[in-house]
């Protein structure tokens, strides 16, 4: 299976992109749009089959993190930065026709882009474990720790008040939450790109987002498209997790909101559902896309 790196420049740097695959066979090509911000690429390798059929995929480092690694520049860090160089990235790739499939972050990113700059060509969504409000988030990760041991939720309620984040208690009661409801640590036993090393982006996550996931302090603070969702009249495939980040409530609030929307929910997994239960989510995403083309 051919597989194309290269590199985009971008405001005085440079993008990273992988393509699958190749274009044709009438199949508009699916970009992928990863988490964080700051995640990298590595763990949508493990879609790198679904291209077997002819879909070309196309997945990139967004500015800050992975191969995309920038100095410090804390100015960057707006949600500006990052739909341009989505945008950049199909001028440069030539992408007039494309599905859009956006995890965590990367849905939030989609819902920018979609609801912001408008654009054309975009076949269908997939938003994938995402969010629609930052404040249904937090409120939604906040009810999660609830169910927590009292010690865990003392430790986070903590380091909240205080604005210490590096408190031992409170950096073993994160990583449970973490552990929980996005994905465990890899080990020698997971699949290589989880594994891989990469270079995280953390200042585009605690400029952008907060220092962790319910505490939405950044730039995106008062990220909100609760409204403005009842607007996206492109087919949109919803899919999360049962344990997931992005809980029952939040999907159905995004299924209940776009008119044009279905809503895959996966018994066994977490943030991941694509890794956890790969070829269900597989064999569900390719069918989605050849129906949509």
């Amino acid at each position: 299976m051919k597989v194309e790196e290269g590199y985009m420049p971008y405001k005085g740097y440079k993008t990273y992109y992988r393509i699958v695959g190749e274009k044709g066979n009438g199949k508009a090509p699916l970009v992928l749009l990863h988490g964080g911000p700051g995640s990298t690429h590595n763990y949508f390798e493990l879609l790198d089959d679904i291209a077997v059929n002819g879909r070309q995929l196309i997945m990139y480092d967004q500015l800050g993190c992975g191969k995309s690694a920038v100095p410090s520049n804390p100015s960057l860090w707006t949600k500006q930065t990052w739909a341009e160089e989505l945008i950049e990235l199909r001028k440069y790739l030539g992408l007039d026709e494309i599905h859009l499939l956006g995890q965590s972050w990367g849905g939030m990113l989609t819902f920018i882009y979609m609801c912001d700059y408008k654009p054309k060509g975009v076949k269908s969504l997939i938003l994938s474990g995402t969010l629609p409000s930052a404040k249904l988030w937090a409120s939604e990760q906040h009810r999660m720790i609830s169910h927590m041991s009292q010690e865990d939720q003392d430790a986070i309620a903590q380091a909240e008040a205080t604005g210490n984040y590096d408190e031992p208690k409170y950096v073993a009661a994160n990583d449970r939450f973490m552990e929980m409801h996005a994905a465990a640590t890899p080990t020698a036993d997971s699949p290589e790109p989880l594994r891989r090393k990469k270079v995280a982006g953390t200042e585009s996550y605690i400029v952008g987002w907060g220092p962790n996931e319910y505490s939405p302090e950044g730039t995106l603070h008062d990220y909100n498209y609760m409204d403005q969702m009842k607007d996206i009249t492109t087919p949109t495939l919803i899919t999360s997790g049962t344990n997931d980040l992005c809980t029952p409530f939040i999907a159905k609030t995004m299924y209940d909101g776009i008119p044009n929307s279905r809503w895959e929910l996966f018994q066994h997994s977490r943030h991941m559902p694509f890794v956890e239960e790969h070829d269900k989510y597989a064999r569900i995403l390719t069918d989605w896309l050849d129906n949509h083309d």
